[in-house]
């Protein structure tokens, strides 16, 4: 061990602050390896050299730096995280979608309005990236029907969730990690609704911008359908065998299309053993119906996943399965991998009829559609006879499929993978967070408590599996937000957070307390959008407590603007993660968010600096 004086310790840790900050704001290096870096950096200096922390008598060591991963904030972010995939895993958002279409009565205006409001709502008690994903497709249907550029709805929708974020304890990650914070600097656990006054506040005024003037900056980009709907856009040709005693038994066709085939070409509708020729225009489905039909890969999945209704029928037969057969097989269930498939040239498969092929039978691998590029057929599916280079969807166990990579007949495409999901666990699954939510806000156990009783329950009642889970756990938050904790203890502990407080406020000397509030929250909200959200958050919570113990005012007021601050992560799209999320879809540009995002920024800067100083009374 090395004798360091405490101040000298003291800049070390400034150092790497500042280190922290420009590795966080160089994209060319990963969030994780500038964590991992850092918080070895700081192990290894308080390991050479310890600080004696005299008024417990004990050292600032590995524990102390290392305690950000047992943090119950963190630990109820990760929580979080993992019902938040159960809920977009069993489809159970997928119903807000449909309600916002049957409300807005077939006004693409009122849905594009409402569909922001519900976002807003929903990211108050939901982790915001899962809630973008959902809406993304909703919207892209709604700009199609509106006639306007996807470009001036997709930023919108992203800019709607992180203003929703602002206004409860678990909207977002960020307000559960500087409440962890707040609990190692030795205060008070932050409460469910302690900002939700302002949050609200600033949501109001952020969700009227972005619903009127926002669209009027962002260019008019037309709708790119293949990156919203499957990564390649290609037609499958499926085929369903009609079940009897199905919801579809008497439905009747309005304007030529079948309400359950939304999204969905009918190529051939076969009636005991007749084809029904188009349009159908004067007809209702019956048992034992054949209907062909012609879908993307992503409407596909959705009907498949959802269905009890029909048989998926290679043999071209009107024979339905008994209701024995059908609980044995579970090729066909909700869970199944989905993949495509091609086939390959010296395939022993080709000439041969779909019902022929060997391999749906031995690896229990079902042919969900086929897809070619010469022609489109309207016969049924078991007439078609394999040619090379026909893709094929498959559904099938994550085992099967893994062993069919072995197959010569065909080539998997790794990167088309996906799970379907499961809508029958979708009731528990939105039971399991509901239950969260309000055992959270009623204060009846912790939220890390109530978190990670969620997460265990998504995986004991079957909406999650352990993988699945695992996979949730977003290890950007997990390493930036330890890592920051870390640093947090270092500022701390060596006096380093009271400097930058003193100095912060030697700058504004015999400004009032308003004025200083102002210009911390300005600040917080520019590094905001060049730093990780979580990572600015943590570092300007102990800069906030100092500043208002200097100041002689509640800390809460301080800590109130680093929550709202960091989160209007508007200006860049490397600011927060819903912001790439619609960066594709929208097509924008870098300065796309900029020309959006600063306004935006500005507006709610001016609307805190007059509400805060109003309601906390600082003038």
């Amino acid at each position: 061990m090395v004798s360091v004086s405490a101040n000298i310790l003291m800049w070390i840790t400034l150092g790497i602050g500042a280190l922290t900050i420009l590795g966080y704001a160089n994209r060319r290096f990963p969030l994780e390896l500038t964590s991992i870096v850092i918080l070895a950096l700081l192990l290894l200096l308080f390991s050479f050299a310890p600080l004696n922390i005299e008024q417990n008598d004990k050292f600032l060591d590995a524990s102390d730096l290392l305690s950000g991963f047992a943090n119950p904030a963190l630990i109820a972010v990760v929580g979080l995280l993992v019902i938040g995939q159960g809920m977009i895993r069993t489809g159970a958002l997928d119903a807000v979608s449909e309600l916002i279409l049957r409300i807005s009565r077939g006004s693409p205006s009122l849905a594009f309005a409402f569909t922001l409001c519900l976002v807003l709502i929903v990211s108050g008690a939901l982790n915001n990236t899962p809630v973008v994903i959902m809406f993304i497709p909703v919207l892209a249907a709604l700009a199609e029907r509106l006639g306007r550029g996807v470009g001036r709805i997709m930023m919108p929708l992203s800019f709607a969730a992180i203003l929703g974020g602002m206004t409860t304890l678990i909207g977002s990650s960020t307000n559960l990690l500087v409440s962890g914070t707040m609990v190692e600097l030795g205060l008070q656990e932050i409460g469910f609704f302690d900002f939700t006054i302002p949050g609200l506040v600033l949501a109001g005024i952020g969700i009227l911008y972005v619903q009127f003037i926002a669209p009027r900056l962002l260019p008019e980009c037309s709708l790119d359908t293949k990156q919203l709907h499957s990564p390649s856009g290609k037609q499958f040709i499926a085929q369903f065998t009609i079940e009897d005693g199905s919801e579809l038994v008497g439905q009747h066709a309005i304007g030529g299309f079948f309400p359950a085939f939304k999204e969905m070409t009918v190529l051939r509708l076969e009636r005991d053993g007749r084809v029904v020729p188009p349009p159908y225009e004067d007809i209702s489905l019956k048992s034992a119906d054949v209907v062909v039909i012609a879908s993307t890969r992503n409407a596909l999945s959705n009907i498949v996943a959802r269905a009890r209704w029909f048989q998926i029928s290679l043999s071209g037969t009107d024979e339905i399965p008994s209701e024995d057969e059908n609980k044995t097989d579970d090729r066909i269930k909700p869970g199944n991998l989905m993949a495509e498939a091609m086939v390959s040239p010296g395939s022993r498969m080709l000439g041969l009829p779909l019902e022929q092929i060997a391999f749906p039978v031995a690896e229990n691998i079902t042919v969900l559609g086929i897809q070619r590029r010469s022609r489109m057929t309207r016969g049924q599916i078991h007439q078609i006879r394999i040619e090379a280079g026909d893709v094929l969807l498959l559904q099938g166990r994550r085992d099967g499929l893994q062993r069919l990579r072995a197959n010569k007949d065909v080539l998997i495409m790794e990167w088309s993978a996906l799970e379907l999901r499961a809508y029958h666990h979708a009731r528990r699954a939105t039971l399991i967070f509901a239950a969260v939510v309000v055992v959270s806000a009623a204060g009846i156990i912790p939220i890390y408590a109530a978190a990670i009783s969620g997460a265990a329950l998504m995986v004991a009642t079957g909406a999650l599996n352990i993988r699945q889970a695992a996979r949730a756990i977003d290890r950007q938050i997990v390493l930036v937000g330890a890592t920051a904790l870390a640093l947090t203890a270092a500022l701390t502990k060596t006096g380093g957070a009271t400097y930058l407080a003193e100095g912060i406020l030697s700058i504004l000397d015999g400004s009032s307390p308003a004025i200083i509030l102002s210009i911390f929250f300005l600040m917080v909200a520019i590094f905001t959008n060049l730093l990780s959200n979580q990572a600015c958050a943590v570092l300007f919570t102990p800069i906030a407590v100092g500043i208002a113990v200097k100041l002689g005012v509640d800390p809460m007021i301080f800590v109130t603007a680093v929550i709202l601050a960091a989160n209007c992560s508007f200006a860049t799209p490397i600011g927060y993660v819903t912001n790439m999320l619609v960066m594709t879809p929208g097509r924008y540009q870098f300065m796309d968010f900029v020309k959006a995002g600063v306004p935006l920024i500005i507006t709610l800067w001016i609307g805190f600096s007059l509400f805060a100083s109003w309601y906390y009374g600082l003038w």
